[in-house]
Protein backbone atom coordinates (compact mmCIF):
# COMPACT_ATOMS: atom_id res chain seq x y z
CA UNK A 1 0.00 0.00 0.00
CA UNK A 2 1.41 2.84 -0.97
CA UNK A 3 2.06 5.67 1.61
CA UNK A 4 1.58 9.59 0.58
CA UNK A 5 3.43 12.53 2.28
CA UNK A 6 2.05 15.68 3.56
CA UNK A 7 4.06 18.49 2.69
CA UNK A 8 3.16 20.60 5.69
CA UNK A 9 4.04 24.12 4.34
CA UNK A 10 2.13 23.85 1.03
CA UNK A 11 -0.69 21.54 2.81
CA UNK A 12 -1.11 19.90 -1.06
CA UNK A 13 -0.14 15.71 -2.20
CA UNK A 14 2.83 16.13 -4.38
CA UNK A 15 2.37 12.41 -6.16
CA UNK A 16 -1.50 12.90 -7.44
CA UNK A 17 -0.25 16.50 -8.38
CA UNK A 18 2.20 15.45 -10.63
CA UNK A 19 0.08 12.45 -12.64
CA UNK A 20 -2.80 15.63 -13.21
CA UNK A 21 -0.45 17.65 -14.95
CA UNK A 22 1.42 14.84 -17.21
CA UNK A 23 -2.27 14.43 -17.94
CA UNK A 24 -3.46 17.75 -18.76
CA UNK A 25 -0.31 18.28 -20.85
CA UNK A 26 -1.40 14.93 -22.62
CA UNK A 27 -4.53 16.07 -23.69
CA UNK A 28 -3.53 19.01 -24.33
CA UNK A 29 -0.82 18.44 -26.65
CA UNK A 30 -3.55 15.53 -28.47
CA UNK A 31 -6.21 18.90 -29.27
CA UNK A 32 -3.17 20.93 -30.13
CA UNK A 33 -2.07 18.28 -32.93
CA UNK A 34 -5.90 17.61 -33.83
CA UNK A 35 -6.22 21.54 -34.56
CA UNK A 36 -3.00 21.60 -35.66
CA UNK A 37 -4.09 18.67 -38.15
CA UNK A 38 -7.74 20.18 -39.12
CA UNK A 39 -5.91 23.43 -40.03
CA UNK A 40 -3.32 21.76 -42.20
CA UNK A 41 -6.31 19.75 -44.13
CA UNK A 42 -8.40 22.94 -44.41
CA UNK A 43 -5.80 25.52 -45.22
CA UNK A 44 -2.78 23.25 -46.85
CA UNK A 45 -3.58 19.50 -46.94
CA UNK A 46 -6.85 19.18 -48.56
CA UNK A 47 -6.00 21.56 -51.19
CA UNK A 48 -3.70 19.06 -53.26
CA UNK A 49 -4.81 16.05 -55.28
CA UNK A 50 -2.45 13.34 -56.84
CA UNK A 51 -2.23 10.69 -58.72
CA UNK A 52 0.93 8.28 -60.07
CA UNK A 53 -1.18 7.20 -62.55
CA UNK A 54 -0.08 9.48 -65.48
CA UNK A 55 2.12 9.43 -68.81
CA UNK A 56 3.79 12.05 -71.28
CA UNK A 57 1.83 12.22 -74.59
CA UNK A 58 2.04 14.10 -77.23
CA UNK A 59 -0.07 14.75 -80.51
CA UNK A 60 2.23 12.74 -82.93
CA UNK A 61 3.04 13.96 -86.56
CA UNK A 62 2.76 11.14 -88.66
CA UNK A 63 4.75 11.68 -92.39
CA UNK A 64 2.61 10.34 -95.34
CA UNK A 65 3.50 11.25 -99.05
CA UNK A 66 1.14 13.56 -100.73
CA UNK A 67 1.97 12.07 -104.53
CA UNK A 68 3.07 8.20 -105.01
CA UNK A 69 6.15 6.58 -106.46
CA UNK A 70 9.38 5.22 -105.67
CA UNK A 71 11.19 6.30 -102.86
CA UNK A 72 14.82 7.08 -104.34
CA UNK A 73 16.72 8.43 -100.76
CA UNK A 74 15.82 8.06 -97.13
CA UNK A 75 17.21 10.83 -94.92
CA UNK A 76 16.75 10.07 -91.88
CA UNK A 77 16.66 7.24 -89.35
CA UNK A 78 14.78 6.40 -86.22
CA UNK A 79 16.06 8.29 -83.10
CA UNK A 80 17.33 11.45 -85.13
CA UNK A 81 16.14 14.53 -84.24
CA UNK A 82 15.09 17.05 -87.02
CA UNK A 83 13.70 20.48 -87.65
CA UNK A 84 10.66 21.76 -89.19
CA UNK A 85 10.83 22.03 -93.06
CA UNK A 86 13.69 19.43 -93.59
CA UNK A 87 14.13 16.62 -95.84
CA UNK A 88 13.19 13.35 -94.71
CA UNK A 89 12.24 11.11 -97.75
CA UNK A 90 12.63 12.02 -101.27
CA UNK A 91 10.56 10.04 -104.22
CA UNK A 92 11.72 9.62 -108.06
CA UNK A 93 10.40 12.70 -109.67
CA UNK A 94 10.91 11.25 -113.24
CA UNK A 95 6.84 11.29 -113.89
CA UNK A 96 6.47 14.36 -112.04
CA UNK A 97 8.60 16.46 -114.21
CA UNK A 98 6.94 14.72 -116.75
CA UNK A 99 3.43 15.40 -116.11
CA UNK A 100 4.46 19.40 -115.64
CA UNK A 101 6.54 19.60 -119.05
CA UNK A 102 3.21 18.12 -120.04
CA UNK A 103 1.29 20.96 -118.24
CA UNK A 104 3.06 23.62 -119.48
CA UNK A 105 2.44 22.53 -123.22
CA UNK A 106 -1.44 22.67 -122.57
CA UNK A 107 -1.41 26.32 -120.70
CA UNK A 108 1.02 27.08 -123.81
CA UNK A 109 -1.25 25.59 -126.11
CA UNK A 110 -4.83 27.09 -124.43
CA UNK A 111 -3.20 30.97 -124.43
CA UNK A 112 -2.98 30.51 -128.49
CA UNK A 113 -6.03 29.11 -128.84
CA UNK A 114 -7.64 32.19 -127.15
CA UNK A 115 -5.68 34.24 -128.93
CA UNK A 116 -7.25 32.83 -131.99
CA UNK A 117 -10.51 33.65 -130.73
CA UNK A 118 -9.89 37.16 -130.54
CA UNK A 119 -8.33 36.95 -133.86
CA UNK A 120 -11.14 35.33 -135.39
CA UNK A 121 -13.91 38.00 -133.76
CA UNK A 122 -12.08 40.59 -136.35
CA UNK A 123 -12.44 38.30 -138.98
CA UNK A 124 -15.66 36.93 -138.50
CA UNK A 125 -16.89 40.66 -138.26
CA UNK A 126 -15.73 41.10 -141.57
CA UNK A 127 -17.93 38.77 -142.95
CA UNK A 128 -20.74 39.98 -141.60
CA UNK A 129 -20.19 42.31 -143.11
CA UNK A 130 -19.72 40.68 -146.34
CA UNK A 131 -22.92 39.19 -145.89
CA UNK A 132 -24.53 42.27 -145.82
CA UNK A 133 -23.11 43.64 -148.52
CA UNK A 134 -24.26 40.34 -150.73
CA UNK A 135 -27.77 40.66 -149.74
CA UNK A 136 -28.08 44.47 -150.59
CA UNK A 137 -26.51 44.03 -154.04
CA UNK A 138 -28.58 41.36 -154.61
CA UNK A 139 -31.40 42.96 -153.30
CA UNK A 140 -30.62 45.58 -156.18
CA UNK A 141 -30.44 43.43 -159.05
CA UNK A 142 -33.38 41.84 -157.81
CA UNK A 143 -35.20 45.71 -157.91
CA UNK A 144 -33.59 45.99 -161.20
CA UNK A 145 -34.84 41.94 -162.48
CA UNK A 146 -38.31 43.27 -161.64
CA UNK A 147 -38.29 46.07 -163.63
CA UNK A 148 -37.28 44.23 -166.15
CA UNK A 149 -40.00 41.57 -166.02
CA UNK A 150 -42.68 44.38 -166.09
CA UNK A 151 -41.11 46.17 -168.85
CA UNK A 152 -40.91 43.06 -170.79
CA UNK A 153 -44.89 42.06 -169.87
CA UNK A 154 -45.80 45.59 -171.40
CA UNK A 155 -43.87 45.20 -174.60
CA UNK A 156 -45.43 41.53 -174.98
CA UNK A 157 -49.01 42.93 -174.37
CA UNK A 158 -48.48 45.29 -176.93
CA UNK A 159 -46.91 43.55 -179.31
CA UNK A 160 -49.40 40.91 -179.33
CA UNK A 161 -51.83 44.03 -180.06
CA UNK A 162 -49.97 45.07 -182.86
CA UNK A 163 -49.82 41.23 -184.54
CA UNK A 164 -53.85 41.58 -184.86
CA UNK A 165 -53.49 44.51 -187.30
CA UNK A 166 -50.30 42.43 -188.62
CA UNK A 167 -47.58 45.60 -187.86
CA UNK A 168 -45.92 43.08 -185.95
CA UNK A 169 -43.84 40.20 -187.30
CA UNK A 170 -44.66 36.59 -185.49
CA UNK A 171 -40.81 36.75 -185.00
CA UNK A 172 -40.69 40.33 -183.16
CA UNK A 173 -43.69 38.73 -180.88
CA UNK A 174 -41.81 35.42 -179.94
CA UNK A 175 -38.89 37.63 -179.13
CA UNK A 176 -40.71 39.91 -176.88
CA UNK A 177 -42.35 36.05 -175.28
CA UNK A 178 -38.68 34.87 -174.85
CA UNK A 179 -37.62 38.29 -173.09
CA UNK A 180 -40.43 38.10 -170.64
CA UNK A 181 -39.91 34.44 -169.91
CA UNK A 182 -36.06 35.53 -169.51
CA UNK A 183 -36.86 38.08 -166.93
CA UNK A 184 -38.87 35.88 -165.16
CA UNK A 185 -36.64 33.63 -164.54
CA UNK A 186 -33.69 36.53 -163.48
CA UNK A 187 -36.37 37.20 -160.84
CA UNK A 188 -36.79 34.30 -159.62
CA UNK A 189 -33.01 33.51 -159.49
CA UNK A 190 -32.45 36.72 -157.32
CA UNK A 191 -35.17 35.58 -155.12
CA UNK A 192 -33.03 32.58 -154.16
CA UNK A 193 -29.88 34.07 -154.11
CA UNK A 194 -31.26 36.80 -151.82
CA UNK A 195 -32.81 33.84 -149.84
CA UNK A 196 -29.38 32.28 -149.55
CA UNK A 197 -27.65 35.98 -148.72
CA UNK A 198 -29.91 35.79 -146.03
CA UNK A 199 -28.77 32.71 -144.78
CA UNK A 200 -25.24 33.10 -145.38
CA UNK A 201 -25.14 36.69 -143.23
CA UNK A 202 -27.38 34.62 -140.35
CA UNK A 203 -24.54 32.10 -140.53
CA UNK A 204 -21.39 34.22 -139.89
CA UNK A 205 -23.54 36.61 -137.10
CA UNK A 206 -23.90 32.80 -135.39
CA UNK A 207 -20.56 32.37 -135.81
CA UNK A 208 -19.30 35.55 -134.37
CA UNK A 209 -21.88 35.27 -131.49
CA UNK A 210 -20.72 31.57 -130.32
CA UNK A 211 -16.82 33.05 -130.70
CA UNK A 212 -17.85 35.93 -128.59
CA UNK A 213 -19.26 33.83 -126.42
CA UNK A 214 -15.68 32.17 -126.06
CA UNK A 215 -13.99 35.50 -124.82
CA UNK A 216 -16.80 37.67 -123.66
CA UNK A 217 -15.65 39.74 -120.67
CA UNK A 218 -12.07 38.35 -120.48
CA UNK A 219 -8.32 38.56 -121.76
CA UNK A 220 -6.24 36.42 -122.91
CA UNK A 221 -4.73 35.99 -118.93
CA UNK A 222 -8.36 35.71 -117.28
CA UNK A 223 -10.13 33.22 -119.84
CA UNK A 224 -11.39 30.28 -118.03
CA UNK A 225 -9.89 27.82 -120.85
CA UNK A 226 -6.51 29.75 -120.03
CA UNK A 227 -6.83 29.91 -116.27
CA UNK A 228 -7.34 25.79 -116.28
CA UNK A 229 -4.69 25.28 -117.71
CA UNK A 230 -2.73 27.39 -115.15
CA UNK A 231 -4.46 25.43 -112.33
CA UNK A 232 -3.43 22.07 -113.90
CA UNK A 233 0.53 23.65 -114.44
CA UNK A 234 0.29 24.59 -111.06
CA UNK A 235 -0.64 21.51 -109.50
CA UNK A 236 1.71 19.12 -111.82
CA UNK A 237 4.26 22.23 -109.88
CA UNK A 238 3.30 21.51 -106.38
CA UNK A 239 3.41 17.26 -107.00
CA UNK A 240 6.92 18.05 -108.05
CA UNK A 241 8.06 19.84 -105.21
CA UNK A 242 5.49 17.21 -103.10
CA UNK A 243 8.21 14.51 -104.35
CA UNK A 244 10.16 15.30 -101.74
CA UNK A 245 8.70 14.92 -98.14
CA UNK A 246 9.61 17.38 -95.18
CA UNK A 247 9.38 17.29 -91.88
CA UNK A 248 6.15 18.86 -90.39
CA UNK A 249 7.13 19.92 -87.14
CA UNK A 250 10.30 19.97 -84.99
CA UNK A 251 10.70 16.80 -83.58
CA UNK A 252 12.49 13.21 -83.18
CA UNK A 253 12.10 10.50 -86.29
CA UNK A 254 10.31 7.47 -84.92
CA UNK A 255 8.48 4.37 -86.42
CA UNK A 256 10.47 5.05 -89.64
CA UNK A 257 8.84 1.91 -92.23
CA UNK A 258 9.84 3.11 -95.08
CA UNK A 259 12.54 1.61 -97.41
CA UNK A 260 14.55 2.24 -100.08
CA UNK A 261 13.16 1.80 -103.93
CA UNK A 262 9.65 1.08 -101.89
CA UNK A 263 6.88 1.79 -104.32
CA UNK A 264 4.39 4.39 -102.04
CA UNK A 265 1.15 5.64 -102.61
CA UNK A 266 -0.19 8.89 -101.58
CA UNK A 267 -1.25 8.40 -97.68
CA UNK A 268 0.97 5.48 -96.73
CA UNK A 269 2.39 5.98 -93.63
CA UNK A 270 5.99 6.65 -93.74
CA UNK A 271 7.49 7.47 -90.27
CA UNK A 272 6.01 9.54 -87.19
CA UNK A 273 7.66 12.29 -85.85
CA UNK A 274 7.47 13.16 -81.88
CA UNK A 275 7.81 16.83 -81.27
CA UNK A 276 9.14 16.63 -77.74
CA UNK A 277 9.03 20.01 -77.30
CA UNK A 278 5.29 20.25 -77.02
CA UNK A 279 5.02 17.05 -74.56
CA UNK A 280 1.94 17.40 -72.26
CA UNK A 281 0.66 14.55 -69.55
CA UNK A 282 -2.61 12.53 -69.21
CA UNK A 283 -2.74 12.34 -65.70
CA UNK A 284 -5.67 9.38 -64.80
CA UNK A 285 -7.32 11.00 -61.18
CA UNK A 286 -10.06 8.86 -59.89
CA UNK A 287 -13.91 10.85 -60.52
CA UNK A 288 -13.60 11.22 -56.41
CA UNK A 289 -10.98 13.76 -56.45
CA UNK A 290 -11.87 16.24 -59.12
CA UNK A 291 -15.30 17.97 -57.42
CA UNK A 292 -12.76 20.94 -57.07
CA UNK A 293 -10.53 20.71 -60.29
CA UNK A 294 -10.59 23.37 -62.47
CA UNK A 295 -8.73 24.50 -65.87
CA UNK A 296 -5.79 26.47 -65.02
CA UNK A 297 -5.18 25.39 -61.92
CA UNK A 298 -0.98 24.45 -61.13
CA UNK A 299 0.59 21.26 -61.57
CA UNK A 300 3.67 19.94 -60.04
CA UNK A 301 4.88 17.14 -61.77
CA UNK A 302 7.71 14.29 -61.77
CA UNK A 303 9.16 12.18 -64.03
CA UNK A 304 10.34 8.88 -62.78
CA UNK A 305 13.04 8.68 -65.49
CA UNK A 306 13.98 11.67 -63.12
CA UNK A 307 13.01 11.19 -60.06
CA UNK A 308 12.38 13.83 -57.51
CA UNK A 309 15.32 15.82 -58.15
CA UNK A 310 13.67 17.33 -61.10
CA UNK A 311 10.35 19.19 -60.60
CA UNK A 312 7.67 20.13 -63.98
CA UNK A 313 5.17 22.73 -63.42
CA UNK A 314 2.10 22.40 -65.64
CA UNK A 315 -1.32 24.11 -65.29
CA UNK A 316 -4.96 21.59 -65.88
CA UNK A 317 -5.95 21.91 -70.15
CA UNK A 318 -8.73 19.98 -69.92
CA UNK A 319 -10.52 16.81 -69.25
CA UNK A 320 -11.51 13.92 -71.13
CA UNK A 321 -15.23 13.63 -72.63
CA UNK A 322 -15.23 9.82 -71.17
CA UNK A 323 -13.60 7.89 -68.66
CA UNK A 324 -11.15 5.38 -69.95
CA UNK A 325 -13.61 2.49 -69.10
CA UNK A 326 -16.33 4.73 -71.64
CA UNK A 327 -13.91 4.14 -74.92
CA UNK A 328 -12.31 0.73 -74.18
CA UNK A 329 -12.66 -1.97 -77.13
CA UNK A 330 -15.54 -3.66 -75.08
CA UNK A 331 -16.99 -1.02 -72.88
CA UNK A 332 -18.36 -2.39 -69.37
CA UNK A 333 -21.90 -3.09 -69.35
CA UNK A 334 -23.30 -2.19 -66.44
CA UNK A 335 -27.09 -3.02 -67.21
CA UNK A 336 -26.57 -6.88 -66.96
CA UNK A 337 -25.56 -9.07 -64.21
CA UNK A 338 -24.65 -8.48 -61.41
CA UNK A 339 -23.20 -5.22 -60.66
CA UNK A 340 -20.38 -3.80 -58.54
CA UNK A 341 -19.62 -0.29 -58.36
CA UNK A 342 -15.64 0.79 -59.14
CA UNK A 343 -14.49 3.82 -58.92
CA UNK A 344 -13.60 5.35 -62.59
CA UNK A 345 -10.58 7.50 -63.46
CA UNK A 346 -10.98 10.55 -65.46
CA UNK A 347 -7.96 11.48 -67.87
CA UNK A 348 -7.03 15.39 -67.41
CA UNK A 349 -4.86 16.65 -69.54
CA UNK A 350 -1.73 19.05 -68.21
CA UNK A 351 0.27 21.70 -70.42
CA UNK A 352 3.42 21.56 -69.37
CA UNK A 353 6.46 24.91 -69.54
CA UNK A 354 8.48 24.53 -72.57
CA UNK A 355 11.55 25.71 -70.80
CA UNK A 356 11.64 22.72 -68.26
CA UNK A 357 11.00 20.60 -71.18
CA UNK A 358 14.11 22.19 -72.90
CA UNK A 359 16.38 21.62 -69.85
CA UNK A 360 14.97 17.94 -68.96
CA UNK A 361 13.24 16.44 -72.21
CA UNK A 362 11.04 13.53 -72.06
CA UNK A 363 9.41 11.07 -74.00
CA UNK A 364 6.27 9.84 -74.83
CA UNK A 365 4.52 7.37 -72.21
CA UNK A 366 6.93 7.79 -69.49
CA UNK A 367 5.45 7.60 -65.88
CA UNK A 368 4.51 10.72 -64.25
CA UNK A 369 3.39 11.83 -60.98
CA UNK A 370 1.01 14.70 -60.80
CA UNK A 371 -0.39 16.38 -57.93
CA UNK A 372 -2.93 19.75 -58.57
CA UNK A 373 -3.43 22.76 -56.44
CA UNK A 374 -7.17 23.13 -56.29
CA UNK A 375 -6.77 26.60 -54.53
CA UNK A 376 -4.71 27.70 -57.90
CA UNK A 377 -5.75 30.08 -60.69
CA UNK A 378 -9.23 28.57 -62.21
CA UNK A 379 -11.22 28.64 -65.12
Amino acid sequence: MQNYHNDKDTGTTTTPNRRTTLLFSLAAVAVLAAIAGTLYWAFFGGRFVSTNNAYSAVEIAQVTPSVGGTISEVLVTDTQAVKKGEPLVRIDPTDAKLALAQAEADLSRAVRRVQGFQANDGGLLAQVAARQADEQRIAAQLTGAEADLVRAKVDLKRRKALALSGSVSGDELTHAENALATARANVEALHAAASQATANRSTALGSRRANAVLIADTTVETNPEVELARARRDQAAIDLKRTTVLAPVDGIVAKRQVQLGQRVQAGTPLLSVVPVQQMHVDANFKEVQLERVRIGQPVTLHADIYGKKVVYHGTVAGFSGGSGAAFSAIPAQNATGNWIKVVQRLPVRVNMDPAELTRNPLKVGLSMSAEIDTRGKQE
